[in-house]
This record gives structure tokens, sequence and C-alpha cells, in this order.
């Protein structure tokens, strides 16, 4: 497996699906990859990670694949919020300035209502088929 930033998060989640393609729009520097919790790739990492491998209640990033750094939750939408160009940038570095305690706590919650709000994902075609290279299994 390259090194490199990776995002580990639920691939059953139809809000997961929908920020991944948010991050695929954004990255025109094509830096990020992702990864669902429960593929190959996913579980492989989360048993290295020594993480839980039946829990996707939450995203798992990874800015170097190579390295065992990691962050969860609010802390993971901080860290690959840095990857994306300018505004989204600042606004992540903003929601950072947050206690992880709260913004924690706002992640778990949309965590525990995300099928409900948004139902479980329906697979659709990659609007751009170049970004199923960056979607590993």
């Amino acid at each position: 497996m390259s090194a490199g930033p990776l995002l580990l998060f639920d691939g059953e989640c139809g809000l997961c699906h929908a920020v991944v393609r948010f991050l695929l729009r954004r990255d025109r520097a094509e830096r990020l990859r992702f990864a669902p919790l429960q593929g190959v790739t996913g579980q492989a990492l989360l048993q290295r990670l020594g993480l839980p491998t039946a829990d996707f209640d939450s995203l798992v990033f990874l800015p170097d694949v190579a390295a065992h750094v990691h962050h969860l939750r609010s802390d993971g939408v901080v860290a690959v919020s840095q990857y994306l160009p300018g505004g989204w940038a600042r606004v992540g570095r903003l929601f950072g300035v947050l206690p992880t305690r709260w913004r924690d706590a706002g992640y778990r919650l949309v965590a525990r209502s995300r099928y409900a709000l948004f139902g479980q994902y329906q697979p659709t075609p990659l609007p751009d088929p170049r970004w199923a290279e960056r979607i590993l299994d």
C-alpha cells in the first residue's frame, strides 16, 4: 500500500459517501485516497492500528499510511480539511479551535442518526470515472 493520506469511512453510509464525493471534487491535487472501513484495506489498517474492526461510527484519517498516526471523529475532519484548497482549509482550522469534546459530541450526534437522516448508501456511478482509482477496496 502506498504512503500518503487515506480516509477510512463507513462504506454503507449515504452521508459518508456524500462526504467522500465532496472531498474528491475539491481535492484537485488528487492527494487524498479513500477506503471503506468494511473493505479489505480498511479492515487491515484498523487491525494494524489496534482499532475496532466492527464499529463504524467514526471515520479514521491517516495522514500517511506508512506511519501509525491516525485521527478519529472530528480530529479526522479537521485533519482532512487541511488537504482542501483555500476556504475549506480555513473552515477546518476554525472548527479545530473548538474543544475536541464539543466537536466530538456533535460528531457523535450526527453519527448516531446518519442512517435515519441520510439513509444507507445506494451505489451510483461516480461523476468522474478517474475517482475510482482513488477509492481502495
